[in-house]
């Protein structure tokens, strides 16, 4: 997930629940390397900024209801992982959000030929609907790491009117709900409920250490062609004939795919770069031009063109501080 529009409505959303919470969020936002325009934010700064909600709030769901308490998501995905096959792993979770202190409560549901599950957000206080957001994000993206394939969500209903960031839900899902339903519910095909569950105890370990950023980085789990490529590209596979190759596929193919995805491989590259470019700057342990030679471009020069284009700002003025400046613009189009 990492639509440049995507990260900054999240970051703009959660940013307004800790001036709810009365943080102080201009020195939150500075610590963490986002602009006070809350514009240009990378996934990791907003796994970073959940993070930090966490923790001032001592709450996972950002004390926006009953308190659910730092560590509760870890002990949902522990309740729920030993579970034989996608049938069980779904009355597990019911089972877990029964008992566990401050999780919305589920039920599961047959509506043949679709399985529904409802996740009840009515005792959150979350005009932002963040908090209910993310219950259904982490419920939706165990189901398709446990099972290790894609969960296609064939409905998504969402209890509250059409906000803003509407076009952001197939970002997050993989489809557009309708809004103003009674409850929040969404159904998949019956016929993975067979599903075996493939995950063992070493990647359950890596999982559960990488919240938030887990529910963020991807969906369905690297399952899309345009996050087996990110990953590959992030693993340093960078030339498009060597990708395609690693996927078993023809590069015209590989394109064509991208293309359905309204991406491309260039489009992919610039982003990581960008990501990865953010996050040197927000730590400023590396020179401009060490940077840019990491990065694979010919010349410091060409790297300051691209994070202007990519931001809005120098990497000199990102670096040094002044945050200040235009909403970025989009990564430009590649091969």
């Amino acid at each position: 997930m990492d639509d440049p529009a995507v990260l900054d409505s999240l970051a703009q959303r959660l940013a307004r629940i800790g001036e709810r919470r009365n943080l102080d969020v201009p020195a939150l936002l500075r610590r963490l390397g986002i602009r006070p325009d809350r514009t240009g934010v990378t996934r990791a700064q907003v796994s970073a900024l959940t993070r930090e909600l966490w923790m001032r709030t001592d709450d996972e769901l950002f004390a926006l209801g009953p308190r659910a308490p730092r560590g509760l998501f870890r002990l949902v995905v522990r309740s729920v992982a030993p579970a034989p096959d996608l049938r069980t792993a779904l009355h597990r979770l019911e089972e877990a959000a029964e008992v566990l202190p401050g999780m919305p409560r589920v039920a599961v549901r047959m509506a043949a030929p679709l399985v529904e599950v409802e996740i009840d957000v009515s005792q959150l206080d979350d005009p932002e609907h963040v908090a209910a957001e993310l219950v259904a994000l982490v419920v939706h993206r165990l189901l398709g790491w446990l099972t290790g394939q894609r969960i296609d969500l064939r409905e998504l209903r969402l209890p509250w009117p059409k906000p803003d960031h509407a076009p952001h839900y197939e970002q997050f899902f993989g489809r557009h709900p309708q809004f103003d339903a009674d409850t929040l519910t969404f159904a998949f095909d019956g016929k993975l409920l067979p599903a075996p569950v493939i995950r063992g105890e070493a990647e359950l370990a890596e999982f559960l250490a990488d919240q938030p950023d887990v529910w963020l980085a991807t969906r369905d789990y690297g399952s899309t062609h345009p996050d087996q490529v990110r990953a590959l590209i992030e693993q340093g596979t960078d030339v498009p004939d060597d990708i395609a190759d690693r996927l078993g596929i023809s590069t015209q193919h590989l394109r064509r795919l991208l293309r359905a995805e309204h991406t491309s491989i260039g489009q992919i590259r610039d982003a990581v770069r960008r990501d990865t470019a953010i996050a040197s700057l927000s730590r400023g342990d590396e020179s401009i031009e060490k940077l840019a030679q990491r990065l694979g471009f010919s010349e410091a020069s060409a790297f300051r063109r691209a994070f202007r284009r990519w931001t809005g700002q120098s990497p000199g003025d990102y670096r040094g501080g002044d945050l200040r400046g235009p909403t970025p613009a989009g990564p430009s189009k590649g091969p």
